[in-house]
């Protein structure tokens, strides 16, 4: 199982994610998507604090938000409406033994390029392709290695300030680490107001993400069992990301 970020598994940032995470118009496609395709049930890998996973469920789909930081779980079950999701704590390799037979999974935001190891993503696929229907699909996002996203990935091209409830103001700033592709590593620190924290005033998360190209993406897919049906453009990074629709055979 992919060990997941300090930033999405340690309290003190998990509270922090949603407040730094933009309208998540970035959800948008999926939505759609679930609309389109007539999904009544959907398994969310990789579900974080849940958003995408509580949108669905309050227009009448039955999800399984499945993630393996239990500090974004604990947002995610203290929000309106948690008590209609399932959530589980857990990798993707998870979702084989759940027992569902999706009509659709999603893999939003960074899921997908967490997955660092040619391993560790086609045992992600299988176990995802093991918990949909016939005819069921998976739609995930990745960005376009050719855009070179992380050049944004800097101090000076990625900060923000926000004023967080019964914390005060939190600063958070990116860094960029290394780019060794397809690896690229980043940091994001958070500047906690003083006093807050025992041991500090800034708590940094380092990540890194693997950027895989088309062809090699479509070809995991083929190996795993899934059919790509489409391609689509993330409307709102439009050049920057590949939406891939897969179906199982």
């Amino acid at each position: 199982m992919t060990t997941p970020d300090p930033i999405f598994v340690d309290p003190r940032l998990a509270r922090l994610y949603d407040a730094f995470d933009g309208d998540r118009g970035d959800l948008d496609p999926y939505l759609g998507l679930v609309g389109r395709f007539g999904a009544r049930t959907v398994l969310d890998v990789g579900c974080g604090t849940g958003v995408l996973a509580l949108a669905l469920a309050a227009r009448g789909v039955h999800v399984t938000g499945i993630d393996p930081a239990a500090a974004s779980l604990e947002v995610a079950r203290a929000k309106p409406g948690a008590d209609a999701v399932a959530w589980v704590e857990g990798g993707a390799d998870a979702a084989a033994g759940l027992g569902l037979a999706a009509d659709l999974a999603t893999m939003t935001g960074n899921v997908a390029q967490v997955f660092t190891t040619d391993a560790d993503w086609a045992r992600a696929l299988a176990a995802v392709r093991g918990a949909l229907r016939p005819g069921g699909r998976l739609v995930f996002e990745t960005r376009v290695p050719a855009r070179q996203a992380w050049l944004g990935w800097t101090r000076e091209r990625r900060s923000a300030r926000r004023d967080i409830p019964g914390v005060g103001p939190v600063e958070m700033w990116s860094d960029l680490l290394e780019v060794a592709l397809p690896l690229v590593t980043f940091s994001q620190s958070y500047r906690f107001p003083p006093g807050i924290l025992p041991d500090g005033d800034v708590v940094t998360s380092v990540s890194t993400l693997r950027f895989r190209e088309r062809d090699e993406i479509e070809a995991s897919l083929s190996a795993a069992g899934l059919a790509v049906d489409e391609v689509l453009d993330a409307p709102d990074r439009p050049g920057l990301e590949w939406v891939f629709v897969a179906r199982r055979l």
